[in-house]
């Protein structure tokens, strides 16, 4: 009845109980007490309470809250007050609902101190204030204009073991707006975001208010964007428009950006497209930000419509846009456009900066256009762009890449002539070109040079020049230079360990090779398919054919995908113990496995097969290799026997 609103049908209900000699319980009276009271006859319930007293059934906590709930609900907190003592005198003791009643009706009348008091008494006797008791208490600062003095309240709060909701962000935010202090606002709303309690409408609501007012709406997108929260920074773009509020170009560009960033070009450009339906006029920040978006999902044909389109519509692309689109087009492999783009950006006085010729200079260097990336850093000199140690560093990785170190070190010397510091990456491309070189003393010269400078070796500069000692043979050098890499802290990664197990295994120090394959799985570094088959290709060449058959078997069962190399490196094995039976099964097999024999693998049979006069079985694989059109090398020509020349004769003359 009382959930119905039938409060007086309730009372007259419980008069015509009491007549007939029923008695009500605690709860029964505690729902008509509470009817009452939300009626607004908190009166009519004081006058049941004291009519419940002359009775058997005892009044109880929840009794006594719902009056001095009433009574602090018509403002009447003194008489509450009284009934709170009352109800201590009688041992009734209040719990968290008693105080958090009489707190909010202290607030209510603007008597904070009051409430604090309460606060107080309340920690002293045991009674823990639940997030209600301090929202009530955050609120009532906030609309005094103390927001200052909250922070002191949310320490307690944290003391308490109480975690603030997202009411409380929310009063916070509203009175830090309140009193104009948008950024302090803008922090609490990151704070909420940052310790996982959600938005709610308030809260957006709270924040666009007071950000359209100050002109600060921008700032949070960005805020958001930036901690990689996107798609709330949408759902707050579609509040602030729901709500009649307009973005500016920055909040878009920022918006627009979030997106790309996280992939979601196609959502960036129906954005854009909206955006056009608004009174803001879409600028060049926001089309070169979808055009970046679209050239690193490498839809460059799309960008450079986007290109076109912000021509057309008058929007002038700047220097960011055309070196956006030469990315793009340098990563389609389309060099002509891009440098296309570059002659049109000259011929419109925009000026190419720093990143525009780096992008060219690399893409130019990775297709081993050394010669004219060198040409196109004299015009970028000439411009007056000052080369950085990336461009160098990105020329000297193209000398290397062609096999023209001396070339990469004169631009080294060039780098240093001229005032620009090399870092540890223009060392490790140097080092890398001497040591594939095999000028290894010259790449330890530059590593003693970086320590004498004080800089850092990392892991990529020892393992380079491990890998160079290595082909070497020079074992020793290695060890100190591992334990040297240990002790200054740069730890092997699997680059390194595959090194130093294949120089191991190609000097034959088999025991140290097997142990360093056991070192590096006990840290935790998995062997790839190149450990395993240096580390077989070693024991098979070091007469311990069964434990390499042994390794090749477990790559089997652990799945590996074993290539046309590691088949070869087992046949080779096979060979040496003269094992041709199994070499040519193991042959069949790999064919049978969709891995294809290259002109090694039959080499390395058929030269096995004529040493031990195996000269029908060497013919009939020669036809198969020459009829696959897998030429012999030359090498092999100048000791083919006469079998090996009849064959080929043969095959020619058919």
């Amino acid at each position: 009845l009382c959930l119905k609103g039938e409060v007086k049908k309730s009372l007259h209900f419980h008069d015509k109980v009491v007549a007939q000699g029923f008695q009500m319980n605690q709860v029964s009276y505690g729902t008509l007490l509470d009817g009452l009271c939300k009626i607004g006859e908190t009166r009519c319930a004081i006058k049941l309470l004291r009519m419940i007293e002359d009775r058997s059934t005892r009044p109880d906590v929840v009794m006594y809250n719902i009056i001095i709930d009433g009574l602090c609900k018509d403002k009447l907190v003194d008489e509450a007050c009284d009934f709170y003592s009352e109800m201590n005198a009688r041992g009734i003791f209040p719990n968290v609902i008693t105080y958090n009643t009489l707190i909010c009706g202290f607030c209510l009348a603007g008597q904070l101190m009051g409430a604090f008091i309460l606060l107080n008494e309340m920690i002293l006797k045991n009674i823990n204030p639940d997030v209600y008791t301090y929202n009530t208490l955050i609120d009532a600062l906030c609309k005094e204009g103390k927001v200052k003095e909250t922070k002191k309240l949310l320490a307690v709060m944290t003391k308490e073991g109480v975690k603030p909701d997202v009411v409380s962000y929310n009063t916070l935010m509203d009175g830090y707006c309140l009193i104009g202090e948008v950024h302090n606002a803008k922090q609490i709303f990151h704070t909420l975001i940052q310790r996982g309690v959600n938005p709610d409408v308030y809260s957006y609501s709270t924040m666009i208010n007071g950000l359209s007012e100050y002109h600060n709406l921008d700032t949070l997108m960005k805020g958001l964007c930036l901690k990689g929260e996107v798609k709330k920074s949408l759902h707050f773009h579609d509040k602030v428009v729901a709500q009649g509020f307009q973005m500016d170009q920055v909040s878009y560009g920022i918006l627009l950006n979030g997106l790309c960033k996280i992939g979601e070009t196609r959502c960036a450009i129906k954005l854009l497209r909206t955006i056009e339906d608004r009174s803001t006029r879409p600028d060049v920040v926001m089309y070169s930000t979808i055009i970046d978006g679209l050239c690193k999902d490498k839809l460059v044909d799309e960008a450079y419509d986007l290109y076109s389109e912000m021509n057309a519509r008058g929007i002038f692309p700047d220097v960011i846009t055309y070196t956006t689109l030469i990315c793009g087009f340098c990563l389609a492999g389309q060099l002509m456009e891009a440098f296309g783009l570059l002659n049109e950006m000259i011929l419109k006085n925009i000026n190419p900066n720093i990143y525009t010729y780096n992008t060219l200079i690399d893409t130019l260097c990775k297709e081993g256009k050394v010669k004219e990336s060198k040409n196109l850093l004299a015009v970028m000199t000439k411009k007056g762009v000052k080369p950085d140690v990336v461009i160098y560093s990105i020329l000297m990785d193209g000398y290397c890449l062609v096999g023209e170190v001396q070339k990469a070190k004169q631009i080294f010397l060039v780098m240093v002539q001229t005032g620009v510091n090399p870092d540890v990456y223009s060392y490790n491309i140097i080092i890398n070109g001497l040591c594939k070189g095999k000028r290894v003393d010259e790449a330890m010269n530059l590593l003693r040079e970086m320590l004498h400078k004080n800089m850092i070796p990392d892991t990529v500069t020892y393992s380079s020049l491990i890998d160079g000692l290595c082909k070497l043979g020079r074992i020793t050098t290695i060890l100190d230079l591992t334990k040297e890499m240990h002790h200054r802290g740069q730890p092997a990664n699997l680059v390194t360990y595959n090194s130093l197990l294949d120089g191991l295994c190609k000097n034959q120090n088999l025991d140290k090779a097997i142990a360093l394959f056991m070192k590096m799985k006990e840290r935790g570094i998995q062997p790839n398919k190149y450990t395993y088959t240096a580390l077989i290709d070693g024991l098979c060449k070091g007469g311990r054919l069964k434990k390499g058959q042994a390794l090749f078997q477990h790559l089997l069962v652990k799945g590996y995908c074993i290539d046309v190399w590691t088949y070869t490196v087992m046949i080779s094995g096979l060979c040496k113990e003269g094992m041709f039976d199994e070499a040519l099964a193991m042959k069949s097999k790999m064919e049978d496995n969709g891995c294809i024999p290259n002109a090694v693998t039959f080499e390395i049979i058929i030269r096995s097969l004529l040493e031990k006069d195996e000269n029908d079985k060497a013919e009939k694989l020669l036809h198969e290799m020459i009829a696959k059109g897998l030429l012999p090398f030359r090498n092999f020509h100048s000791e083919r026997s006469s079998v090996t020349n009849k064959v080929i004769v043969n095959f020619h003359s058919e």
